[in-house]
């Protein structure tokens, strides 16, 4: 439901003349909860419906509402899916934005670049939630500097250092892995880095990893043709891998990988996400991103411009919070001794 904003009155009575002057003060957007002053507009392009960005999404609104800004008091959100279509992405905001919206938030790497191509270098203030790689996408240009634009956000990966770390730490005899990934950007991106980690960094100079690719498929069942259309990959690597790594792109953050592969493969396979152990969708173990810290580092950013703070003075960020889970049923079934260290990490996120 889109709100119109009203105008506020105040009501002073002078008592010497028992006049009454009707004022209209000045909205303050640095003290917008006071009195309900004002209301906030949020527009919200998500790349798809289900998660990683339904539980970023629920975290933000959640974040935000606990800042003061509420739905229905002093925030009108409107909630968009652009079913991982770019164009139709650009359609989208191109549409929506002949209305007027305090900020833009842009869930997932296709959202993001199809706001970069319609908003970038304009006033539209625009936050991103969960994209793969926003350097590689033009909106920011490093973690470290300010934005030059009008982007700024949270990305959705776990480093890849920090993820082969993992999984060294978790399989010290294994060296080679398969990756199968969807071919969509956020994945030419990941798999960038992990070339790049692998080329330069001694401490990962004897893992392998061998990559296979299948085509991309959008809409909402998109992932289930793409982990259909795995299947000739892992059983062409299956004697040529330790394990496989799931990966950071559509196709890794939903089920039908993992049960794919765990139907198809005898090798174990790391996941992306939570779910892929705590769901039991087929994964083995698995260090992923929060999505709760995702969306409430980004609501704190959607804060600071609702209350005037500029784009070029919040830095992007990595999400900050990490979690490991581990499913020690089929640790045992491909024999990997989970170490100690590990299992204290993990804390409640074990299958037994």
């Amino acid at each position: 439901m889109h709100l119109n904003r009203s105008a506020v009155f105040w009501v002073l009575a002078v008592s010497i003349s028992s006049i009454v002057a009707i004022i209209t003060p000045a909205l303050s957007a640095n003290n917008a909860t006071s009195n309900n002053a004002k209301t906030f507009r949020l527009l919200i392009l998500d790349s798809q419906k289900g998660n990683p960005y339904d539980e970023v999404r629920t975290s933000l609104l959640k974040a935000l509402a606990n800042h003061g800004y509420k739905e229905g008091k002093n925030l009108k959100t409107t909630i968009i899916f652009s079913g991982n279509d770019i164009k139709g992405g650009e359609h989208i905001l191109n549409d929506e934005l002949k209305n007027p919206y305090d900020v833009v938030f842009v869930g997932g790497t296709a959202a993001t670049i199809s706001a970069k191509n319609a908003l970038y270098g304009k006033t539209q203030r625009v936050v991103f939630g969960s994209p793969t790689d926003p350097i590689g996408i033009g909106v920011i240009k490093d973690f470290n500097s300010r934005p030059v634009a009008n982007f700024t956000g949270v990305c959705y990966p776990v480093p890849v250092k920090t993820r082969l770390k993992f999984l060294k730490r978790l399989m010290p005899k294994a060296k080679t892995f398969g990756l199968i990934y969807a071919d969509m950007p956020q994945s030419h991106s990941y798999n960038r880095w992990l070339d790049n980690l692998l080329k330069n960094d001694p401490e990962f100079k004897d893992i392998k990893i061998i990559y296979r690719s299948v085509p991309l498929v959008t809409g909402e069942n998109g992932d289930k043709a793409m982990a259909a259309n795995s299947k000739k990959h892992i059983q062409e690597l299956d004697s040529k891998v330790d394990a496989y790594i799931k990966p950071c792109d559509q196709m890794g953050t939903r089920s039908n990988f993992s049960e794919v592969v765990f139907n198809t493969s005898k090798k174990p396979l790391i996941g992306l996400v939570k779910d892929d152990v705590m769901g039991k969708w087929g994964a083995t173990a698995t260090i992923y991103p929060s999505h709760e810290s995702i969306g409430s580092q980004a609501a704190v950013m959607i804060k600071a411009l609702f209350e005037g703070k500029k784009v070029g003075d919040i830095l992007p960020e990595w999400p900050r919070k990490y979690g490991v889970a581990v499913d020690l049923q089929k640790a045992k079934q491909f024999g990997i001794d989970v170490p100690v260290e590990v299992l204290q990490i993990a804390g409640e996120n074990i299958v037994r």
